[in-house]
């Protein structure tokens, strides 16, 4: 009895020790799991990652490069002084780049800085190119001249330097003083006049010249490149100067092997000449034929540059004249001759067949580059329509306006009243009644 109270009490305690060993075992495996799914990886997910997204990366980009790129241009050197020398060999200290007030004088400067600089630097302009004035020279208005087509918006907001034109044949300092420029842009080719200009303006003067071979002459490009290293524009200078040799070369190598018993005879006329021109102002060595490979009527004068022949050699000339173009500049002065004398072309083949074409007029207040060019191009079209058959002259027109101003300005060139509605065939019959 005795003994089986023992083993009672000993399986008793058996079982209650049993029973506290298992509800110890699960009160140490449910915190473990539940802590490990719940607290561990949302730490891990939610602090580690937001702390390397949001805020490591954001001070990377927004403070790093920013100061990278805010500070450096502050620390670049400030434009040096050069010494340049312009277009009739005069020396002058420049500091590329620095110019902001801009005046331009004498017959074609407003128009070559415009080829290369930003018309908005300008702080004056010579009265014949602000056609807002009522007092004013006028006698290029009813030309194209396409500088003031593409910005004469911006030449009426500026003050006068001077009247300007052909009768203008000195710079009027005090009018360009009024315009606090800090650089003059000139024509005037006179040395010691510009070196004098220069001292009492106190600002730079540098002169441009052409040459005659005009736009596909060295002197031409050398003023391109001259303004594009003063006004810090390299890049603009040579593309330019890169375009007009590629248009060159276009139309070189399309007449080249053209053989010289396969050549027409062409007369020229009507080049202007300081607004003397009609049918018997011409060249010999007409640049633009040179180039196109066209073969001159005339070409036994003494001399070389445009000039007039006398009316006989006109009439001697007439039956070699296989085409004639017409300057637009001249028709003003041809059409009274001819109503006075409507026999005057009666010896001349091209008019008896109908062999005359209007070219725009490239001279008005000094050339117009541009338009040189797309004479070229008309006249080499013209004489050799078979190699030219894929140009179409207003499209061309407006490629090389573009290219010289930003602008396609074919539509307004062709509308002016000097333009008589662009290149053309002229009607013998009718143009001049």
């Amino acid at each position: 009895m005795k003994l089986k109270k023992i083993a009672a009490l000993f399986m008793a305690a058996v079982l209650v020790f049993c029973l506290c060993a298992c509800s110890g075992n699960k009160e140490e495996k449910k915190p473990d799991p539940t802590g490990t799914i719940t607290e561990t990886p949302t730490e891990a997910v939610t602090e580690a990652p937001t702390a390397d997204v949001t805020e490591t990366p954001t001070e990377a980009v927004t403070e790093t490069p920013t100061e990278a790129v805010t500070e450096a241009p502050t620390e670049a050197p400030a434009p040096k002084e050069v010494v340049v020398t312009d277009m009739i060999g005069r020396e002058v200290t420049v500091i590329p780049g620095s110019y902001k007030r801009v005046v331009c004088i004498g017959a074609g400067a407003l128009r070559m800085y415009c080829y290369v600089g930003d018309v908005n630097l300008l702080c004056g302009v010579e009265d014949i190119d602000n056609e807002s004035l009522a007092e004013r020279p006028k006698m290029f208005d009813a030309s194209p001249r396409p500088y003031v087509l593409a910005y004469g918006d911006v030449f009426s907001t500026l003050s006068s330097c001077g009247v300007g034109g052909p009768n203008a044949q000195a710079a009027e300092a005090e009018k360009i003083l009024s315009c606090n420029p800090d650089i003059v842009i000139s024509e005037y080719e006179d040395v010691e006049k510009e070196d004098a200009l220069q001292e009492q303006l106190g600002v730079p003067v540098i002169t441009m010249k052409a040459g005659f071979g005009g736009v596909f002459d060295t002197p031409f490009k050398d003023s391109m490149k001259l303004l594009g290293t003063i006004f810090g524009q390299e890049a603009k200078a040579e593309s330019l100067v890169s375009f007009i040799e590629a248009e060159t070369a276009d139309i070189v190598s399309r007449t080249k092997d053209v053989a010289d018993d396969a050549k027409p005879s062409v007369y020229i006329c009507g080049l202007g000449n300081w607004g003397t021109t009609n049918h018997l102002m011409t060249a010999q060595n007409y640049n633009v034929f040179s180039i196109a490979n066209v073969s001159n009527t005339v070409n036994d004068l003494e001399k070389g540059g445009i000039q007039p022949i006398e009316e006989e050699k006109f009439i001697s000339l007439g039956d070699s004249m296989d085409i004639m173009f017409i300057d637009a500049a001249a028709v003003k002065n041809i059409k009274p001759l001819y109503q006075e004398k409507p026999d005057m072309f009666d010896e001349c083949k091209a008019w008896k067949n109908g062999e005359v074409y209007l070219e725009m007029a490239y001279n008005s207040y000094y050339t117009n580059f541009e338009i040189a060019l797309i004479n070229t191009w008309f006249i080499a079209k013209t004489v050799y329509p078979d190699a030219f058959a894929d140009v179409d002259i207003t499209a061309k027109t407006n490629e090389i306006t573009k290219a010289f101003l930003g602008k396609e300005l074919a539509d307004a060139m062709f509308s002016k009243p000097a333009s008589f509605g662009g290149y053309q065939k002229i009607n013998t019959e009718e143009f001049f009644k």
